[in-house]
C-alpha cells in the first residue's frame, strides 16, 4: 500500500493550489482525480488579478502556448432586453483562460505526484489515518473534487440543496468565418441578468473560441431560461444556429448559510467541496485557490497534529473570509418590487459599474488575500 504525507481528492484549482503549497513545505503530496487531465469544466473561464496574485502566477510564462485574454470592459443588460450598458476600464481587469488549460497547468506546477484517472471507490478511517481505495493511506485527506467530492459526502451525509446554483455551459472554436460573423468583442465580456436576479447567462469570446452558459440559484428553471437566452442570443447574432451546441451541466453550492462542515479529524474541505462559490457572481476560482491555501497553511501549521482542533482555525478563516451574507438583489428586495426595479438598476450605468461589476465581479474594496 502506498503512503503520502497528504491526500487531495480533486485536481481543479483548490487541490493544485493546496498541493503547491503543501509541495512547497516539503510534505509528500499525492492529488487523486477521477479524471485524466487536460480535462474539461464547466466555467466561463476568465479569472481576476487576485487570483493572479495569490497564485503568484507567471503571466508571461502561462501564456505561452495557451489562452489569456485580456477583459478591458462589461457589457451587461437583461435577458431579452434591449438596452445594454458597457462599461470601460483603462487597463486589464481579468483575462480569458480555458479552464483545460488552466488546470493542467497548475497541476502540473503544483509538484504532487498524480493519481489521474483514479476514481475514489472507498474511503475509511483506520486509527488516525485515512485508507482510500484499499491502495493508499494517508494522515491528513483533503476533499477538493467539487460539489459532488466524496469527501465532503462523508463529512455531509445530509446534502441540503438549499443554497444551490445549476449552470450549463458549451465552449467551442470558432473558425475564421465565425469570428468575423459573430458580434462579440474578446475584451468585453456579456453578462445577461434574469428578471428575477437569480442567475445570469454569459456570451465571452476567448480569442478563437466562444463560451456561453446560464447558471441559475433554482436550477428547476433553468432549462426554460437557457431556452430563452439561446434565442435571444441568436436573435443578436451572437451566437450560430448550426451547428448545435453541446452544452454541460454543473452544480455547486455557494457561501451562505447553511454551510457545509469543512473540517474534522484529519480531514479538510476546500473549493466548491466546501460551497465557497460567490453567491453574487457564482465564481467559484478565487474562493477554490485561497481555500486551498489556507488549508495547506493549516496542515504546515499542524505540525502532524490533525486533530479537530487543530483545524478549527480553518473554519475560522474561511468563515472570515467568505462567511458574510449574500448581497444578492433578488434577496435584498421584495419579490412583488424585483420586476420594476431590476429593469431600471440593470440599464444604470453607475449601478452596473460600481456594483454588479466591481463589487459582484471584480471584488473590488476586499482585504488582500492573507494566510497570516
Amino acid at each position: 500500500m502506498d503512503s503520502c504525507d497528504a491526500l487531495i481528492i480533486g485536481g481543479g484549482p483548490a487541490g493544485s493550489s493546496c498541493a503547491w503549497k503543501l509541495v512547497e513545505a516539503g510534505l509528500d503530496v499525492v492529488v487523486m482525480d477521477r479524471a485524466v487531465f487536460p480535462r474539461d469544466k464547466v466555467c466561463a473561464g476568465w479569472i481576476t488579478p487576485p487570483v493572479v496574485a495569490a497564485l503568484d502566477l507567471d503571466c508571461a510564462d502561462y501564456q505561452r502556448g495557451r489562452t489569456f485574454q485580456p477583459i478591458t470592459g462589461f457589457r451587461v443588460g437583461l435577458l431579452g432586453g434591449d438596452r445594454d450598458v458597457d462599461t470601460q476600464y483603462r487597463r486589464a481587469v481579468s483575462f480569458g483562460i480555458r479552464r483545460c488549460e488552466f488546470d493542467h497547468y497548475l497541476l502540473e506546477r503544483s509538484g504532487a505526484r498524480l493519481r489521474l484517472g483514479a476514481a475514489v471507490s472507498s474511503l475509511r478511517r483506520e486509527g488516525v489515518r485515512w485508507v482510500v481505495n484499499e491502495a493508499i493511506t494517508t494522515p491528513v485527506l483533503i476533499g477538493a473534487g467539487g460539489h459532488f467530492c466524496p469527501v465532503a459526502r462523508q463529512l455531509n451525509p445530509v446534502n441540503d440543496r438549499s443554497a444551490l446554483v445549476a449552470a450549463q455551459e458549451a465552449e467551442f472554436p470558432l473558425d475564421d468565418e465565425g469570428i468575423d460573423a459573430w458580434d462579440v468583442s474578446p475584451e468585453k465580456p456579456e453578462l445577461y441578468f434574469c428578471r428575477d436576479m437569480k442567475g445570469y447567462g454569459w456570451c465571452f469570446r476567448k480569442r478563437e473560441y466562444l463560451n456561453v452558459g446560464i447558471g441559475r440559484l433554482d436550477g428547476g428553471s433553468l432549462t426554460a431560461a437557457r431556452a430563452e437566452f439561446i434565442a435571444f442570443l441568436q436573435t443578436r447574432r451572437q451566437i450560430p444556429t448550426d451547428p448545435p451546441i453541446r452544452w454541460r451541466g454543473h452544480a455547486y453550492l455557494v457561501a451562505q448559510p447553511p454551510r457545509r462542515t469543512v473540517a474534522g479529524p484529519g480531514v479538510l474541505l476546500a473549493g466548491d467541496a466546501a460551497g465557497l462559490a460567490y453567491p453574487e457572481s457564482g465564481e467559484g476560482i478565487l474562493p477554490a485557490i485561497e481555500s486551498g491555501i489556507l488549508a495547506a497553511g493549516t496542515i504546515v501549521a499542524a505540525k502532524g497534529r490533525y486533530m479537530r482542533e487543530q483545524f478549527e482555525s480553518y473554519e475560522r478563516s474561511l468563515l472570515a473570509r467568505f462567511g458574510r451574507s449574500a448581497d444578492l438583489l433578488s434577496r435584498a428586495i421584495p419579490s412583488a418590487l424585483t420586476e420594476a426595479l431590476v429593469p431600471r438598476l440593470v440599464a444604470t450605468p453607475w449601478f452596473v459599474r460600481h456594483f454588479v461589476i466591481d463589487r459582484w465581479f471584480l471584488h473590488a474594496g476586499r482585504p488582500p488575500f492573507s494566510v497570516s
